[in-house]
């Protein structure tokens, strides 16, 4: 661990540009201001050394030396100094995959995950938020659970039968948040919030974006924990343990697609979260749930994923740069002066499919992120501006046999496993071809949300298929009913809590309070419109 002192000293020497403390200090105000983010200083020398003591204490128990590290270059330092000061400001836990108070061995013996909310009721039924129900079964064949292992059927029921349910505009695992685009104590406040290409954005609010990935990376959550387990098969060996903010995020994807288990058998050609029709409305619940969990982490409500269209850039990645995402050196790894050069991926290194992030608790096992773009000659091309166009004429949201053989679906084509211009042929495309394009970490599934590129890239894929609803006015009944393990209709989307069905993301993103920008690489930016 760095000490506080040598954290101070970093701090206030950054680029050799100051000579004593004062000037630091000034340096690191200017940064702030910059970003718009309140900063306060003492005029008591006493308190600002308490306030110090604290947030090393704080430190202590949340960063490791490896991330500390990025502290080594002056871009990082920016970076790690902003959420320095988030730090003391936002304490406050999010939502998460298994709230904390649904993993004691009370609430799991009584299969029951109905958190009190701030009121002292559970779910702020006293508040009129919402009430502790039983759920029934949903899941679209009715498998008996002497037929399946796999605790993620038929959500959340292999854990819980009974939890939060909202009224109105209330949302979260206590029905203490908003539905996604209300806002306020009563959650009658509409905002839209506009995602933008993150070349759009200046060098002060990259600046901000990267900083509160970064506090999220630092952070441990407050309010939920992760599951791991060394044998899915046995049910005594789950055990839920703490994560940062940001890699409970990872985490959930990892979850998500860990091969399907059903007697005793494990099936890798089926997730809860790909190559079926919820592909799409499974990411873009994550991608809102992502960026409701910044907002609340950070307290900027006005805060939006920016997204990255790839298809301006044929062969070279214009934001795989230190100012922009990360350059790679030779051996895939992103270079010593990017922002994300010592980020570490949870569950990486013990990737089997019986188990869920094995190594969870030893961030010493984490892999660096790895990055190789256009590295592999037979995916050195990112997909074409013609190709996103050529899927949005698939009317059909998904087809049977609605799996990876789909024609002429919508889904099948953007996911990549059939070429958007025929609608036949078996060819890796669009969102597929990114993530082999990308490699490394990114191409891995059961990693690859741990690269902070893989959430611009998917805000992109989600910005497509916003063009799709758009042009094709879509609602929910056009979400195909079928009997896929976690993609049917009324399915609920794993992990969401309180759960959410499939089929209710299969709307206009207005709805859930955002848009997209459409980015001008010439510098004319239309903030408000999305063509159809």
């Amino acid at each position: 661990m760095f000490l506080y002192k040598e954290l101070q000293h970093k701090k206030f020497t950054m680029e050799n540009q100051q000579n004593n403390m004062e000037d630091g200090f000034e340096i690191s105000n200017s940064i702030i201001e910059d970003l718009n983010i309140p900063f306060t200083s003492s005029e008591n020398e006493e308190e600002e050394m308490n306030a110090a003591d604290i947030s090393c204490d704080f430190l202590d128990e949340t960063l490791d030396a490896d991330f500390l590290q990025t502290l080594d270059h002056p871009r990082s330092v920016e970076i790690m100094l902003v959420s320095l000061v988030l730090l003391p400001l936002f304490l406050g836990g999010v939502m998460g995959q298994f709230p904390t108070a649904c993993t004691t061995d009370q609430a799991l013996k009584d299969r029951r995950c109905c958190p009190k909310w701030k009121d002292g009721s559970m779910c702020g039924v006293d508040s009129g938020r919402g009430l502790c129900r039983f759920m029934h079964q949903t899941y679209s064949e009715k498998r008996s659970f002497t037929q399946t292992n796999d605790d993620r059927l038929d959500w959340p029921h292999e854990h819980y039968n009974s939890v939060c349910i909202c009224n109105g505009n209330y949302s979260g695992f206590d029905c203490g948040e908003c539905k996604f685009g209300f806002y306020g104590d009563k959650c009658t406040e509409k905002k839209t919030i506009i995602r933008r290409d993150i070349r759009e954005l200046s060098r002060q609010e990259r600046l901000k974006f990267f900083s509160y990935l970064s506090l999220a990376k630092l952070k441990t959550s407050a309010r939920h924990k992760i599951l791991v387990t060394g044998n899915r098969l046995d049910r005594n060996t789950f055990r839920f343990v703490e994560a940062t903010v940001y890699d409970v995020f990872a985490s959930i994807h990892s979850y998500t697609v860990a091969p399907f288990l059903e007697n005793n058998m494990f099936d890798r050609t089926i997730t809860s979260a790909h190559a079926g029709p919820n592909f799409l409305s499974w990411h873009r619940w994550y991608l809102l749930f992502f960026e409701r969990e910044i907002q609340i982490l950070t307290n900027d409500h006005d805060f939006a994923i920016p997204y990255y269209d790839w298809s301006l850039d044929g062969r070279a990645c214009s934001i795989c740069t230190d100012d922009m995402m990360g350059k790679s050196n030779s051996q895939g790894l992103l270079t010593s002066t990017s922002y994300f050069a010592n980020w570490k991926s949870i569950c990486s290194g013990f990737r089997y499919p019986d188990k869920y992030c094995t190594v969870a608790e030893d961030k010493c096992r984490f892999e660096p992120l790895h990055r190789n773009p256009a590295a592999d000659p037979n995916n050195s091309q990112l997909p074409s501006a013609q190709q996103v166009e050529d899927v949005l004429q698939w009317k059909d949201y998904d087809t049977p046999p609605y799996n990876t053989t789909s024609k002429h679906s919508f889904r099948n084509c953007l996911e990549g496993f059939v070429d958007p211009s025929s609608g036949e042929i078996t060819r890796r495309s669009l969102h597929n071809s990114f993530h082999m394009y990308m490699g490394g970490t990114v191409s891995l599934i059961s990693i690859s949300s741990n690269d902070p590129i893989f959430y611009l890239h998917h805000a992109f894929v989600d910005k497509i298929f916003e063009r799709w609803c758009v042009k094709y006015n879509a609602t929910s009944e056009m979400y195909p009913k079928n009997k896929i393990f976690g993609h049917g209709q009324n399915d609920y989307i794993v992990p969401s809590m309180p759960p959410v069905m499939n089929k209710d993301y299969v709307n206009q993103a207005a709805i859930f309070g955002y848009k997209y920008s459409d980015y001008d690489p010439s510098g004319n930016y239309s903030n408000i419109n999305v063509k159809a």
